[in-house]
């Protein structure tokens, strides 16, 4: 209480709040250390690699509404597969991610910048030639047997295409370490002091269990491809059986990460809906101690579940019981979550903006691929629908259902803070509307053509499966179109858009106490922890938008005594 006090005098003197300085466009465009241009700089990078990933999407759901590759070659296929999936996950989910968690996480503890401002812009420029690398490996002969590359049959692949592949991820890789080095540190070290750890925003808590699976996963993909390369390059045999070598233990290591990866993608908007929906039901969130806590049961569990994707793999009987029971127990802590938010909503007055409809279309997607991600765990289950379109459904609802929707309502709330400028209402439904239809209609059938046997990573299939695909491809390019409204309305709204104001939501956290989109400093004083991060329909913490700063200080002082 000293502290805001203090600080509350220390404005009050001044008699005024100064000008806060802003940056400039050109600012985007180079080497820049201020983590909100990084943030920013981020978001529009991944969603360029979205649109090349969406286009890649629609050229392989083109090939599929008919039995027989007639629209490209099955190689070419194959290829179009490996780069669909390795742009959408390295290049556009865990960029996404890591664009919200370095706009928002020193604005939400109070900080000035991130704890390491260049090893921060490093992670980034990083990222765009990996992405380059990563598509012109497209060129050079990416790997056919999908983005998972699984050896020995890798090794019919290029050795230049295959090595350009490889090390573009090893760069991805590096750049998600030195973020995750950087957002514990400043999540654990640079809270202003008034902010206990059990005060954070709950997105604060995702970005602690997304860096721990960072930093213990990541790794051990890298340690796969380096050896992978050396098998492609020098001739050695780690994984060739021809050689002596195991590729089983390359899908150890392979799942390692890829299994946590999920979590990786996921938590941070966990985090974002955990932000979104009290501020827009007006209700304090439910359950706040469970949701930050089960982010950390999640972020442990994570890394112990990794071989139910290896159920028929030849894993012994024993090590699947373990696996299974491991995969359903994970569920717990995740539907901790869905029950938390679903009372969250219940009884609120809810506001339903663009960032709640993504947000609730958010859990509804995600739900499903969560049951399904039960089912699947279920070791005769997995081996009746492994390999087949059951689990393309699965994975697609879990990751575009739930973290595509989690960016949009990332992005529609905190539009205002990082522009200045309101997005339209109107597209912002619209857009909802198709990308919702349009990801229903695609991945929806996709379980039933699993279920009758229907496998993937193949461009031939049995007519009998032609119906269902076509409604999928249908699907595709409705979710292709659903992108260009929200294109449209951030063009239009960047230019034209209603001024937002310090505050447009009323939200409490400590990123709406300054202005927007935030002077170059963050803060002109240190922020004031006025209230819990979600005490919405508490009194004293009725703040209208438009109100000074000067003005809402004044009135936590008289509170504070």
């Amino acid at each position: 209480m000293t502290t805001q006090a203090e600080n509350i005098e220390s404005v009050k003197a001044s008699g005024h709040i100064s000008e806060p300085r802003q940056r400039q466009w050109r600012d985007y465009f180079t080497f820049n250390t201020d983590h909100k241009v990084i943030g920013i700089q981020y978001l529009v990078t991944s969603f360029l690699f979205y649109l090349i990933g969406g286009a890649l999407a629609a050229m392989i759901r083109t090939e599929l509404a008919t039995p027989e590759p007639d629209f490209v070659s099955p190689e070419v296929y194959n290829r179009l597969f490996t780069m669909h999936g390795t742009i959408m996950i390295f290049l556009w989910i865990v960029p996404a991610g890591a664009a919200f968690a370095n706009y928002l996480i020193p604005l939400m503890v109070g900080a000035d910048d991130m704890a390491f401002p260049r090893l921060n812009a490093v992670a980034f420029w990083i990222t765009p030639p990996g992405g380059l690398l990563l598509l012109s490996s497209f060129f050079f002969g990416a790997p056919e047997s999908g983005w998972t590359s699984y050896p020995p049959l890798s090794l019919v692949s290029s050795q230049v295409g295959e090595g350009i592949w490889i090390f573009s991820l090893l760069l991805i890789g590096t750049s998600s370490i030195l973020g995750a080095v950087n957002f514990l540190t400043t999540i654990l070290k640079m809270r202003i002091p008034s902010m206990g750890i059990n005060q954070m925003p709950l997105f604060c808590w995702a970005m602690i269990a997304t860096s721990a699976l960072i930093l213990l996963s990541t790794p051990v993909l890298a340690s796969a491809l380096i050896l992978l390369s050396f098998d492609l390059i020098i001739g050695t045999n780690f994984f060739n059986p021809a050689g002596g070598g195991d590729p089983i233990v390359y899908q150890h290591m392979f799942w390692f990460y890829s299994h946590p990866a999920v979590y990786i993608m996921i938590l941070p908007f966990f985090g974002v809906i955990s932000e979104v929906l009290p501020v827009h039901a007006r209700k304090p969130i439910f359950g706040y101690r469970a949701i930050a806590y089960s982010s950390l049961a999640i972020s442990f569990l994570g890394l112990i579940v990794w071989a139910h994707h290896m159920f028929t793999s030849g894993t012994p009987g024993w090590l699947r019981m373990f696996f299974m029971v491991a995969t359903m127990i994970i569920a717990v802590p995740t539907g901790i979550k869905v029950f938390s938010w679903c009372a969250t909503l219940w009884g609120g007055k809810i506001n339903l903006n663009s960032a709640m409809i993504f947000g609730m279309g958010f859990i509804s997607a995600f739900v499903i691929g969560g049951l399904s991600g039960i089912m699947v765990s279920s070791v005769p289950f997995d081996i009746h629908v492994h390999d087949t379109y059951f689990i393309v459904a699965h994975m697609h609802y879990v990751l575009f259902g739930g973290s595509v929707l989690g960016i949009f309502a990332g992005f529609y709330h905190w539009f205002p803070k990082m522009t200045g400028r309101m997005l339209n209402e109107t597209w912002g439904r619209i857009h909802f509307v198709l990308t919702f239809v349009g990801l229903n209609l695609t991945f929806l059938p996709m379980h039933e053509l699993g279920l009758l046997g229907m496998n993937r990573r193949v461009a031939l299939y049995d007519p009998q499966f032609q119906d269902l695909n076509v409604l999928c491809t249908v699907g595709s390019y409705i979710l292709a179109v659903s992108t260009f409204p929200f294109i449209i309305n951030v063009l239009w709204s960047l230019v034209r858009g209603a001024k937002a104001g310090r505050n447009p939501w009323r939200a409490l956290t400590l990123e709406w106490q300054t202005t927007s989109p935030p002077a170059i400093e963050n803060f002109e004083e240190e922020p004031i922890l006025w209230s819990e991060p979600y005490d919405y329909g508490v009194d004293s913490h009725r703040f209208d938008s438009d109100q000074p700063i000067e003005e809402i200080l004044a009135e936590v002082k008289a509170d504070v005594g």
